[in-house]
């Protein structure tokens, strides 16, 4: 152990450690060394004289012997598990204990006072040492700092020297998330936040976060510009997250646990500094749209990649929770609109399991538009309802109409870039109109949902955002663009590859079909309308789909892949194929089936992979490569076959499923429009396109290779089509 340094009545074991403590008291934090808090032994973790003076300060009528016991309460706390105890003792932390004086009814009695921060005790205390039983041995752990609010350690900083180099914020990550919960889990109960600092980098999570999700916080105020440099993370970090007000703000509502019942997950998180503005500054937009009627609560512009997710469950608990002061909103409805079935699941997955967080009442998928009207009818206020863009469809038999007019509806409209338009196109209600989609609307979406939800206020989260996103949904209120999310370690970087002269391409050919489709985008034409044209796209198919090219295609990925994937033999290393059409996609698969038979043997696990018994069990046998892809009802007979045919939906369900598993033997999916938009796997590593692609399109389609995973560097995108010009023109937009 270092010798103690005595700095000013601080005992320090480095300078570094002395500054931090000295940022923090100037933030308001009042220092205090660890040996000075008297405790019956030094397994107690509680600083019981601060929370019996703040009981008693905000609890007059509490006779002495009741502030104890509940103080009794609190320090006994117990569950089924270490992290159950740590979510039950948040849950009294954040909205109080319930507790039954002498001679009363039972009360909530606050634990801190999130209304009036200056009623609390702060303290930053270090040297504060913690006793635990080892094999019938006592042993102590100390960690760095502890920040305790009314007696009770909130929050872990460990630091690191800046001067030894063998010392890193992962070693300071270690000490949290292994030895202490493995030997003093008794302190992390009261202790949902965790920071962890070199002087250099400084990082915050919670005591359950992974390593790889330590962020830096970057802005401290909603204007700010974000700060980039690393010696101004640690101070950035104290002014932006442990300024007393702002830290009870971020203790209080941005910090996530799924339900009770899946404390056996142990799940916590706490928000990123964009997820974190982006929800204030969009609730006092949707504020003011609210009371003014507007019905354009705002467009967030969030990367792709960066959590949009996460940032309407915050958002969603500070509506619920923070606007009972505004009397057009009180407990809000809200229905959060997607345009897919994958990620109205994917939505499911989060919200479901987070009643106890939004506060709202009933969290339900909708199944259709009569269900919809009742459960909104039902209500005046609360719930929170999931629904693909096909409830709103204006089909002939079922005029949409009104479904409610309340005031207090908020719409959350993701990835609001694609359908949720002013001028969308008119499309048919049709089996197989798209690959994602089962309808889209055939007058224009904003029109719509203003005669369904007259009243109601609409906000839209997207990564690509286009003119017509603000139209609907009103002005840019945050941003959070990929080069910040890559800066910032939300997401890893993307390499380009361009690898057309592997399967040249008559250049003559292409040539004319690009002109073709300039002097359509000229003349007025959408992408629908291109879609719609036989002549540019048969002309294509001839081109793209030319046999003796799809077999160079098939060897440059295979080879390239195989080559690839040897450089990093341990990590599981996914990729996508992305084709210009289903025809051209499957005639491809055929192409790898003749080459590469042994890619298309079912197998649970690539052979040589480490699984256990437990994960074969939950594996099912999968081909390495498989195309995704909806089917047409004039597809030919062994494409549609091969495609599920009427099971096809099914088929996807299992495919999409596989590949999402680390372990499983699917890893290289050919698609043309299925999962390159909102699809989210953090092993996918390549993506081979021969597709044209421009603008959002292209953005989102290339984000798929950005996810983190343990090992991965970069994403990488390998081009067959050229598309390095237009790529550069939609990363200057997005």
């Amino acid at each position: 152990m270092a010798r103690l340094k005595e700095f000013n009545g601080r005992y320090c074991e480095s300078d570094y450690e002395n500054a931090f403590l000295s940022f923090l008291e100037d933030e308001g934090w009042q220092y205090l060394p660890g040996g000075s808090i008297p405790r019956a032994s030094r397994r107690e973790v509680l600083y019981a004289d601060d929370m019996e003076q703040f009981l008693s300060n905000t609890n007059p009528d509490l006779a002495p012997e009741e502030i104890r016991q509940i103080i009794d309460t609190v320090r006994l706390a117990g569950a089924e598990s270490d992290f159950a105890t740590l979510h039950k003792v948040y849950g009294w932390m954040v909205n109080g204990i319930q507790f039954t004086p002498q001679d009363g009814l039972p009360r909530m009695v606050a634990l801190i006072d999130f209304e009036k921060p200056e009623n609390n005790i702060f303290r930053v205390v270090n040297q504060f040492t913690v006793e635990y039983t080892n094999n019938g041995q006592t042993e102590t752990r100390r960690p760095d700092v502890l920040l305790f609010v009314n007696g009770m350690p909130l929050c872990v900083i460990e630091l690191k020297n800046p001067a030894d180099a063998n010392a890193t914020i992962y070693t300071a990550w270690e000490q949290i998330n292994i030895r202490y919960w493995r030997d003093i889990p008794h302190l992390l109960h009261y202790c949902p936040l965790a920071c962890i600092s070199d002087g250099v980098k400084t990082r915050l999570g919670t005591v359950r976060t992974p390593y790889e999700h330590f962020y830096a916080w970057r802005r401290v105020d909603d204007g700010d510009k974000v700060s980039t440099l690393p010696f101004e993370e640690m101070q950035t970090m104290i002014k932006g997250v442990y300024s007393p007000r702002r830290f009870l703000e971020i203790f209080r509502d941005y910090i996530y646990f799924p339900d009770s019942e899946y404390d056996s997950d142990e799940r916590e998180i706490v928000c990123r500094y964009p997820q974190f503005f982006a929800a204030r500054l969009l609730k006092q937009s949707i504020i003011r749209s609210v009371v003014e009627k507007s019905g354009k609560g705002g467009t967030y512009f969030g990367a792709t990649g960066c959590g949009k997710t996460y940032t309407m469950a915050f958002l969603a608990r500070q509506l619920a929770l923070r606007c009972t002061d505004v009397p057009q909103i009180g407990s809000p409805t809200i229905v959060m609109i997607v345009d897919r079935d994958d990620l109205q699941t994917q939505g499911a997955q989060l919200f479901t399991k987070s009643k106890e967080f939004l506060n709202l009442g009933e969290v339900r998928v909708v199944p259709s538009r009569k269900v919809l009207r009742e459960e909104l009818g039902a209500r005046q206020s609360g719930g929170f309802y999931i629904c693909t863009i096909q409830k709103f469809c204006d089909r002939k038999e079922d005029k949409i109409g009104l479904i409610n007019d309340r005031a207090n509806i908020i719409c959350f409209s993701d990835e609001a870039h694609r359908t949720q338009l002013e001028r969308a196109r008119k499309i048919q209600f049709s089996k197989d109109a798209d690959e994602n989609m089962k309808a889209m609307v055939s007058r224009p979406y904003a029109k719509v949902l203003k005669e369904a939800f007259p009243q109601a206020t609409f906000v839209g989260f997207t990564g690509t955002p286009i003119a017509e996103t603000y139209q609907t949904f009103g002005d840019e209120i945050d941003r959070y663009t990929m080069d910040q999310a890559v800066a910032d370690g939300l997401t890893v970087p993307i390499k380009y590859h361009p690898r057309i002269a592997k399967v040249l391409l008559d250049q003559e050919k292409v040539r004319l079909i690009e002109d073709y489709y300039k002097k359509c985008a000229e003349d007025g034409a959408t992408a629908e309308d291109l879609a719609a044209s036989k002549e540019a796209m048969s002309s294509m198919e001839v081109i793209l789909g030319e046999p003796s090219r799809l077999e160079r295609l098939a060897v440059d990925i295979h080879d390239h892949y195989v080559s690839s994937c040897a450089n990093d033999p341990d990590r599981v290393q996914k990729a996508m194929v992305v084709c210009s059409s289903r025809p051209i996609a499957y005639e491809l698969l055929r192409k790898f089936q003749e080459r590469y038979p042994e890619w298309f043997v079912e197998k649970k696990a690539p052979d040589g992979m480490d699984v256990s018994d437990e994960e074969l069990r939950e594996l099912k046998p999968m081909p390495f490569m498989a195309m995704v892809a909806s089917t047409g009802s004039n597809d030919q007979a062994d494409m549609y076959r091969y495609l599920g045919g009427v099971k096809n939906e099914k088929r996807s369900e299992v495919l999409d499923a596989a590949f999402k598993q680390e372990k499983s033997n699917f890893h290289i999916a050919i698609v043309v429009d299925m999962w390159i938009t909102g699809f989210d796997v953090p092993t996918l590593t390549y993506l081979y396109n021969d597709k044209p692609l421009k603008k959002h399109v292209l953005i989102q389609t290339i984000s798929r290779v950005n996810r983190k995973y343990p090992g991965k560097e970069y994403g990488l995108i390998v081009d067959y089509r050229g598309l390095i010009e237009k790529l550069d023109t939609a990363m200057d937009l997005y």
